[in-house]
């Protein structure tokens, strides 16, 4: 089977001060289609940078990048935010939701930045808070719903504009144990569902432990942990 996210030499290092630090060294590594994958690591190990690089967000400073056959490293800046608002979405730990707007124009905004027609958005978004089951939440502030509340949002966030590939930037790190493990099998069960490949950054045992596979980064490499 073709890998539906690969890269390989991938090298990113910064600067503080006068001192180069070196994130990624030359690390490689497959994801195949449909695949649920936990990165785990200490904290300044370069995970939340790995998916930056995946993302578009940031370029290497050496080293390919691919998804479902699209060199990202070759992209200029705008072709790459071209391409990670069409095709990937994003959970982060602080749920980033927008305090302006409701949880459905929360929802909608992937949908009405890729110019999908106004109703057509808004019934999708609908359906996907629905699948979280906080539909009765549609014109609420995020500020008003609690933490669990906030991730299952962007979840809906994350998915309703079927993105090829979803990242999650430790997304139980602001949870409590129970509410952490009722978003991660939420997450989980979505994602299959959907045949979406996932890609999670985590400290937590728990929460990977949800994954088809862990790999650690250590030493700017990834090793397969299970």
């Amino acid at each position: 089977m073709t890998a539906f996210l690969r890269f390989y030499d991938l090298t990113k290092s910064y600067y503080e001060g006068d001192m180069q630090r070196v994130v990624l060294q030359n690390a490689h590594a497959k994801f195949q289609p449909g695949e649920m994958t936990a990165i785990i690591g200490k904290s300044g190990s370069g995970k939340s940078t790995l998916l930056n690089l995946i993302s578009g967000i940031d370029a290497p400073d050496s080293g390919q990048i691919w998804v479902d056959g699209r060199d990202l490293a070759s992209l200029s800046e705008r072709e790459r935010t071209l391409f990670r608002r069409a095709h990937i979405g994003f959970i982060f730990q602080f749920f980033n939701l927008i305090p302006t707007l409701t949880v459905g124009e929360n929802i909608s905004l992937p949908l009405e930045l890729n110019r999908v027609p106004h109703a057509q958005a808004q019934k999708k978004a609908k359906d996907f808070l629905d699948s979280v089951g906080l539909v009765d939440r549609w014109a609420t502030f995020p500020e008003k719903l609690s933490g669990g509340e906030q991730q299952r949002v962007a979840l809906a966030r994350a998915l309703v504009h079927d993105p090829l590939l979803i990242l999650a930037d430790e997304p139980t790190g602001n949870l409590d144990e129970e509410t952490g493990a009722q978003v991660m099998s939420l997450l989980a069960k979505l994602t299959r569902e959907q045949g979406r490949t996932l890609l999670m950054v985590t400290h937590s045992v728990e929460a990977a432990s949800y994954a088809d596979r862990v790999l650690r980064l250590s030493h700017g490499q990834l090793v397969t942990e299970r």
